[in-house]
């Protein structure tokens, strides 16, 4: 299950306003050219290592789940995540300008985790990324939500004011 919702939250992460800004900022650019082999081939590099690595992790836990988790299930399991959110974070920072928080706070949580990740089981490691990666969804969704609800209550008092 943990490995299901692990997937879900990467399609959450990458498809929720990343994926579409992206194809909109293209578009628009002067250099699309460029902008687009930047963003969907070199950027989306560590995105595709990180869920083939995902995807090894869960292998590996799905084979022993309650033993200890040894070397290359702590580097599947947190390099994995940790893969996607830098190339999340990269991709995003080139098609809006800006880095995304919840995903720095998420590569530093899982740098965290890497620290007592062996003393963990396979299935308990795989449940702490997991909920690193749901908290990375939900906290860009609430703060995305909250930015374009400002920025319509920007435009709407510069509008008022001009009037």
């Amino acid at each position: 299950m943990s490995a299901f919702i692990g997937a879900l939250a990467m399609w959450w992460i990458y498809f929720h306003r990343g994926a579409e800004a992206g194809s909109e900022l293209i578009s628009k650019a002067s250099e699309s050219g460029r902008l687009a082999r930047l963003a969907y081939t070199y950027l989306h590099m560590p995105i595709v290592a990180g869920i083939i690595l995902s995807a090894v992790a869960d292998e590996l836990v799905l084979k022993h789940p309650a033993e200890h988790s040894d070397l290359k299930t702590v580097l599947s399991a947190i390099g994995g995540p940790l893969l996607f959110l830098l190339g999340t974070i990269l991709f995003k920072q080139t098609i809006r300008g800006w880095l995304q928080l919840s995903h720095g706070v998420g590569i530093i949580a899982l740098g965290i985790l890497a620290g007592f990740a062996s003393g963990l089981s396979p299935l308990m490691l795989s449940i702490l990324t997991t909920a690193i990666l749901i908290t990375v969804a939900i906290w860009e969704s609430i703060s995305l939500k909250a930015g374009a609800h400002e920025s319509r209550s920007e435009a709407s008092q510069s509008e008022a004011t001009s009037a």
